[in-house]
This record gives structure tokens, C-alpha cells and sequence, in this order.
């Protein structure tokens, strides 16, 4: 056990998986799978980026970029997964929403036939509030880091 009270574990979630931890679809949902959870430490979501994502038909038909932005949110999928694995038994499961990016950065561009992987560890957690440092690598190498923080809601009405 963690000074968290939680059990270290190597874990893995597919797709399927992702989807009931996450309120995201498709086009939306940025994290293809997800590896090496360690309890609520840190994990690695994986993101295959492909030619026919729609964001590539306007940024830039000529030479697609995957947007920076896109690269922050699937940091932030990636957490918030990590997150909701640890919230008590729900039969809806509650909202993961994104407070603040701080320290972002971008080194370089990520384009169609790259796999991005999304890197988080667990900076801390105060209640339902959860801060990460995260880092997106192409090939081994840095192409965006920053630093996120989330709440759970548990009641959105």
C-alpha cells in the first residue's frame, strides 16, 4: 500500500474499459488504451494518431498537425482515467472535470502514423481534487508536458 491506503498494482484498461471510467466518444475520446497503472500513482495512455482523424481536414489539409490542445486533453483523459478507478462503487459513474493547465509546453509536431504516449504520475490528491504531471512522447521524445488539475463531481443537475 501507497501512503494513499492504495494497493500498488501494474494495470492495464482497453478501450471498453476507458469508456466506463470516461464520458467521451468518439471524435473525442483521445486515448486508445491505457498501461502500467500503478495504484493511483501514475499510468501511460497510448494514442495511435491516423491520417483520418477529423481535426487533420482543417489543421492543416496540407500538412496535418495533431492541435496542442488535443495533446492536453488526452494528458487529462489519461489522469482523469487514473482517478475514477479509484472512486468508490458507482453505478453512473461521476464527471472528471479538467481546472487548470499549468506549465505547458510544446516541442514539437505529432502527425498521422505517430503513437503518442501520454505519461502521468500523480503530483497529489487533496478529497476529489487531483493534480498530475504529465508528458506526451513520440519515438522517446518530449512533443508536449505540463501539468494538470482535476475534480470529481459527483451530481451534475
Amino acid at each position: 500500500m501507497n501512503e494513499s491506503g492504495v494497493k500498488a498494482e501494474l494495470g492495464t484498461a482497453e478501450v471498453v474499459d476507458i469508456m466506463r471510467l470516461l464520458p467521451h466518444r468518439y471524435p473525442f475520446l483521445l486515448v486508445d488504451r491505457i498501461v502500467d497503472m500503478d495504484g493511483d500513482r501514475s499510468c501511460t495512455g497510448i494514442k495511435n494518431v491516423t491520417a483520418n482523424e477529423p481535426y487533420f481536414q482543417g489543421h492543416f489539409p496540407d500538412n496535418p498537425v495533431m492541435p496542442g490542445v488535443l495533446l492536453i486533453e488526452g494528458m487529462a483523459q489519461t489522469a482523469g482515467a487514473l482517478c475514477m478507478r479509484f472512486v468508490e462503487d458507482f453505478s453512473k459513474p461521476p464527471i472528471v472535470y479538467l481546472m487548470a493547465v499549468d506549465r505547458a509546453r510544446f516541442r514539437r509536431p505529432v502527425i498521422p502514423g505517430d503513437t503518442v504516449y501520454y505519461r502521468v504520475q500523480k503530483m497529489r490528491n487533496r478529497g476529489k481534487v487531483w493534480r498530475f504531471r504529465c508528458e506526451a512522447t513520440v519515438e522517446g521524445n518530449i512533443v508536449a508536458e505540463g501539468e494538470v488539475s482535476a475534480v470529481i463531481v459527483d451530481d451534475v443537475e
